[in-house]
């Protein structure tokens, strides 16, 4: 019983109203209360209607305050609007499975004139399965409504309207004088004065406008186009039928007008700002790095807000915030921004604490911009700013804010999984390497060593009964396996300095030939089993090179030609000139490599298939050294076919500016 209690517990979810009557924050915290005594979801919903209640910064700031009370609640801020408030609540209701909605008692009563039908009766009649809990705020919301000077429609329009108002009066005066002298009925009369109303309606704001322009059409149609002509007065018996009809036309046109311009402002406005939070997404999830997503996050808030920014990312190996990036919102232009003490203890109270501060908020009220902080779970990511100056933020803004807030921080998170993933697969692949690095030292290394205490144990234990040419080779054999691990140790330092750019190169300009002499002097001693030549061409080729490195190089490859290949098999080393680059080949008429082979070979630790003629396996270093010492001189080491068999090898070098005839 107790599980089925729990699991009924889970399913609640509270809805409470917002709005920006002082009775609302007893509202929202009563909400709150339920919602943690049922442990239930808690949501707080804004339905703005195309009537602006929020007309004084008193109120709008008293809405935003409701609006942070409900987000320290717990609550989801979520914002729509509608004509029926009733009926959006009962639809948000059951879309989002809503089972206890909390309203106050003040917002059963509607209207100045008369009692309209009370919340509670529509709410029942459209969501009967919810429970509906009213809260006694009567007496502060007739408090608050004593203040109210003037309704919506009666309140004060600009100059500028007026004298709209005056001019479409008086053309549509001048069109009904016009079609009165032309014999027009006054229903075309009377039409061209709806007309009039109607326009007035879409170029001004409010009902003042719209009201005004229709008594006044009643008036003028009256004065000028009634007989007696220029007079008040009107000889037919119908007229004031005509007149109170045309009055109710009027003002029902143009109260529909105005209403239908400001659903038309608000559906466009909706759609930008959730076109705006669509792109954002897509561009979020297409961002490469923490930069790129906060100069997305920061460009699309300013396309929402028309505001400048400020973004702190934290810096993490400086343990916090040290400078941000301010964005301009007119110049498009982005610049560093230094905070000094004030503006840092901000951000750390800001990043620390997870609210909001600065503008429109209670801590540090008196600075311009409002700070917001970027997280998710555990991870702190930066703070936001946005200038606010003496334009507050709506609830529709600040419910797309913390929309796009949320995907940047989800961004964000993405991108740090993915890089720690990334470090992790890199710390894993360093780490198999050097389990392959002691695996392969360990055991390649184990047939040379024991070849040479074997051998060093003979010449010790029997040196006297063997005969000379006996302790020649057990020499000679001694003598190439310490040159192999000789060979072996300086290919895994050079690699290792070159990997981690220690290395310095020697540079200066060298003759190619001279230089692949000299390797030939170093490599193994087996080169006389095998046809080596060489042909640099008739002219002297001078390159750029750090010339021990690149003797390595020579040595590497001469040496995996000597040792893959069989006795008698011809290698042959060339070098050319080819636009600014020197070229130098090493090619043989072996076996070569197998095709699905090709592509490792300059891999480290990857030896392929072959053994060399004494069976010991190569670690698979020489290449990957090689084509490193190469790269380290800005050229390029490929490996290429070699007709109808074997390897060919060709690396570049920058062409010395030397000019030898100087």
């Amino acid at each position: 019983m107790r599980q089925l209690e729990k699991e009924k517990q889970k399913k609640e979810h509270i809805l409470v109203c917002l709005s920006s009557s002082p009775s609302n924050e007893k509202i929202i915290r009563t909400a709150a209360q339920m919602a943690q005594a049922f442990q239930a979801g808690f949501t707080a919903l804004y339905v703005q209607t195309a009537e602006k209640t929020e007309k004084t910064p008193e109120d709008l700031a008293r809405l935003q305050k409701h609006v942070r009370l409900a987000e320290q609640s717990g609550a989801e801020i979520v914002t729509t609007h509608s004509e029926d408030i009733a009926l959006q609540i009962a639809e948000y209701a059951r879309i989002s499975e809503v089972t206890r909605i909390v309203i106050g008692k003040s917002m059963m009563k509607q209207g100045y004139f008369h009692q309209r039908r009370v919340w509670t009766e529509r709410l029942t009649d459209l969501v009967p399965d919810l429970e509906i809990h009213i809260i006694p705020d009567s007496d502060v919301y007739r408090r608050y409504q004593k203040r109210k000077k003037f309704p919506e429609w009666m309140e004060l329009p600009s100059w500028k309207e007026l004298m709209l108002t005056v001019l479409i009066l008086a053309a549509a005066t001048g069109i009904g004088e016009i079609f009165f002298r032309l014999g027009f009925t006054d229903a075309n009369i009377i039409t061209v004065y709806l007309f009039g109303v109607m326009l007035t309606s879409i170029l001004t704001s409010g009902y003042t406008c719209s009201v005004v322009s229709s008594v006044a059409s009643v008036v003028l149609f009256n004065y000028f186009m009634t007989e007696p002509r220029l007079s008040l007065h009107a000889y037919g018996s119908g007229y004031p039928v005509t007149f109170a009809i045309m009055l109710g036309t009027s003002i029902l046109t143009s109260t529909l007008a105005s209403k239908l311009k400001e659903n038309a402002k608000l559906s466009a406005r909706d759609a930008f700002r959730t076109k705006i939070l669509f792109n954002t997404s897509q561009l979020l999830q297409k961002a490469e790095d923490a930069s790129e997503i906060f100069d997305i996050t920061a460009t699309q808030l300013i396309k929402l807000l028309g505001r400048n920014l400020v973004v702190a990312p934290v810096e993490k190996k400086k343990n916090g915030i040290v400078q941000g990036t301010l964005y301009n919102a007119e110049t498009g232009i982005k610049s560093e921004k230094v905070f000094n003490e004030k503006e840092q203890e901000i951000l750390q109270w800001v990043l620390k604490n997870r609210k909001r501060a600065g503008a429109m908020t209670e801590r540090f009220s008196e600075e311009p911009y409002l700070y917001l902080s970027i997280y998710a779970a555990q991870n702190r990511y930066g703070v936001i700013g946005i200038f606010i100056g003496q334009k507050p933020l709506d609830v529709f803004e600040n419910s797309i804010l913390l929309s796009i807030l949320g995907e940047c921080a989800m961004a964000l998170d993405r991108e740090q999984s993915a890089r720690e993933k990334e470090e992790a697969a890199v710390m894993a692949k360093n780490e198999q390497l050097r389990v392959n690095l002691l695996r392969t030292i360990s055991h390649d290394l184990r047939t040379p060593l024991t070849s040479i205490l074997g051998n060093a144990d003979s010449l010790i234990s029997n040196f006297d009964a063997l005969d000379e040419g006996m302790r020649k080779q057990i020499f000679s054999d001694i003598y190439e396996d310490a040159g192999w691990l000789i060979e072996l140790v300086e290919n895994l330092l050079a690699l290792t300095k070159i990997e981690d750019g220690s290395v310095k190169l020697q540079l200066s300009d060298q003759v190619v030939e001279d230089v692949v002499r000299e390797a030939l002097r170093h490599v193994e001693r087996r080169k006389n089993e095998h046809e080596i030549t060489v042909d640099c061409g008739e002219d002297i080729l001078l390159a750029r090179m750090d010339a021990k490195l690149i003797v390595q190089v020579l040595v590497n490859l001469i040496n995996n030609a000597v040792k893959y290949t069989q006795a008698g098999s011809k290698i042959r080393i060339t070098a050319g000139k080819e636009e600014k680059n020197v070229w130098i080949a090493v090619e043989d008429n072996g076996p070569g490599i197998p095709a699905e082979c090709r592509e490792h070979v300059f891999e480290m630790f990857y030896s392929g298939k072959n053994k060399v003629s004494d069976s010991r396996r190569s670690l698979g270093l020489g290449l990957a050294l090689c084509r490193s010492i190469v790269n380290a001189h800005g050229g390029e080491l490929v490996l290429r076919d070699c007709a109808p068999h074997g390897c060919h090898f060709r690396f570049t070098l920058p062409l010395s500016e030397v000019n030898l005839n100087e």
